[in-house]
């Protein structure tokens, strides 16, 4: 998948007056790309749609405008989108409660690198995480994570003959999956390996 440039970022001034339907658009587009496992986490498949609006609305909350800014927020962000052997996902431990929060964060030290994806007839596919920084403290995990998930080609060949996939956590504080993923979102992530 092409990274973004700064040719297809449009100025503030135009993502002012493309913002609300650009935010529905992607608000649906991220529907079909996300996923619950359990009751706390969600995990977003990220692309080249979903990294546009964050780079937009960085943009925009900081007013940034100048090239080197720019630049940067592009350097930021790029590594998230998929690389044609891989998908990336932002990771979101949610809790409403603020106490409850603390200590599922406090036993979950380590979650990130639990969390798998499985393509039918393979092993699973354990998440390479948080490679621009380590979000984790001795005393508690954060509650995002970005993951990278590496497929061989023999796998990416298979999803593309149909075969299942699946993704779960294999956590001791915190063990979900879901098999088969919903179709829409096995088709999305499909589509991201081309």
């Amino acid at each position: 998948m092409r990274k973004l440039e700064r040719g297809d970022l449009w100025t503030l001034e135009r993502y002012a007056e493309e913002r609300d339907r650009f935010r529905a658009q992607v608000m649906a587009h991220k529907k079909s790309r996300s996923v619950r496992l359990g009751p706390h986490c969600t995990l977003l498949f990220e692309d080249r749609i979903t990294i546009q609006y964050q780079v937009q609305e960085m943009l925009r909350v900081e007013r940034i405008f100048e090239r080197g800014p720019i630049q940067d927020e592009l350097d930021t962000y790029n590594p998230l989108i998929p690389d044609g052997g891989n998908l990336k996902a932002t990771m979101m431990l949610e809790y409403d409660d603020a106490e409850e929060r603390k200590q599922a964060l406090a036993a979950m030290i380590g979650i990130e690198d639990r969390v798998w994806m499985q393509v039918a007839g393979f092993e699973p596919v354990f998440a390479i995480a948080d490679e621009d920084l380590q979000r984790y403290t001795e005393d508690k995990t954060s509650s995002v994570h970005f993951l990278r998930f590496e497929f061989a080609p023999a796998m990416r060949i298979a999803l593309g003959d149909n075969a299942g996939l699946s993704a779960g956590i294999d956590h001791r504080a915190y063990r979900h999956a879901l098999d088969p993923l919903p179709d829409a979102l096995r088709a999305a992530l499909i589509a991201d390996f081309a």
